[in-house]
């Protein structure tokens, strides 16, 4: 059947789709803006499935979305569609507003507009995944991990691109109950996997790693958080679209919680056992000005989902976060990607812009 998945060409949603692709008989259709953070690369790799489409759209335009969805006529749709950078919506945060708000709001009203065109068991039969964040939360202030988020915590976000999320779940919920949209909505921690865009963590100490130049760390260091294999999420996104109940909210997590510098420590000892003649790489640790506004902790618990669906995480993160630093060093280097073009790597697991 036909799954329609906006913003299909990023870091998850591109894995998402390689997932689907192998894991299901589904037609996939991939409605993406094709922004700095498209992963053209698999882009072009999925392209060579017949069961796989691309559109370059904009989740803002209304008539786009509604032409794609009269088209394809999609069983399901996920959104993951968003501006995700933390400091880049610090910098502007009216992108952040533009895609992650008014867009939800014009893909909620396309499909209300949608549903209205089918018949009763279709649109009975019909699900909207909203893929969100753990940072709607806010700041587990607990460093004693004791504290943990679940899907019935308040929303408290912290910065603009979490506060833009927070958004988004609120008129995905709004729109479930006033409208009857059939929708879900998970809220996931921090991903990382290989052909992840640089300007976060775990790819941009690879790459600063790999070529000798500095790794910033913000404030102490001890910002914390829960990290997923992008392979595990995607396989959770499935499972919680094939048995997921419309209305409820599904946590995913992995119960992987790092401190940014032990991870980053991590890291450095994972490339010095890879490249051991640049060995120790743990010397090129840089602390830096901590970034404003940003939360010390995020841990969310995935009990929810896991009774649901019957998904766990299955990568080991030690073994995860090896992998993908082979991925990186097996990468041809990026002929325009210089230090000083390089973002300072946030306290966040993020890097600023």
């Amino acid at each position: 059947m036909p799954i329609l998945i906006t913003g299909g060409a990023g870091f998850i949603g591109t894995a998402l789709c390689r997932h689907l692709l192998e894991h299901s008989d589904d037609e996939i259709i991939v409605l993406d803006k094709l922004t700095y953070a498209a992963n053209t690369k698999a882009v072009a790799e999925l392209s060579r499935n017949p069961r796989y489409t691309l559109v370059q759209a904009d989740i803002c335009n209304f008539g786009k979305v509604d032409r794609v969805l009269r088209r394809y006529n999609p069983s399901a749709v996920l959104n993951l569609a968003a501006e995700s950078h933390v400091d880049r919506s610090i910098e502007n945060a009216a992108d952040f507003v533009e895609t992650n708000i008014k867009g939800t709001m014009v893909l909620l009203e396309a499909i209300r507009k949608f549903l209205a065109s089918l018949n009763s068991s279709e649109a009975e039969s019909f699900r909207f995944l909203h893929v969100s964040t753990d940072e709607v939360f806010g700041d587990l202030a607990d460093l004693s991990g004791n504290s943990i988020f679940k899907e019935d915590t308040p929303y408290n976000p912290s910065s603009p691109y979490a506060a833009s999320k927070a958004a988004s779940d609120h008129l995905v919920r709004a729109w479930c109950r006033t409208y009857r949209i059939p929708s879900i909505i998970t809220n996931c921690t921090n991903n990382y996997g290989p052909e992840q865009y640089p300007e976060k963590l775990i790819p941009l100490v690879c790459k600063h790693a790999r070529n000798g130049w500095t790794l910033p760390v913000y404030g102490d260091g001890h910002q914390t958080r829960d990290w997923i294999h992008v392979s595990d999420h995607a396989r959770a996104l499935q499972m919680v679209l094939k048995s997921g109940r419309p209305g409820q909210t599904y946590a995913i997590g992995a119960r992987n919680e790092v401190c940014n510098l032990d991870l980053v420590r991590l890291i450095c000892r994972t490339f010095d056992k890879l490249v051991p003649e640049r060995a120790p790489h743990e010397h090129l640790i840089r602390f830096v000005t901590d970034r404003p506004g940003h939360d010390r902790r995020y841990a969310v618990d995935p009990q929810k989902v896991e009774v649901a669906t019957g998904w766990k995480p299955e990568v080991d993160f030690k073994e995860g976060i090896e992998n993908t630093i082979r991925w990186y060093l097996n990468q041809k280097p990026e002929a325009n990607y210089l230090p000083h073009q390089i973002p300072a790597l946030s306290a966040s697991g993020r890097a600023t812009a």
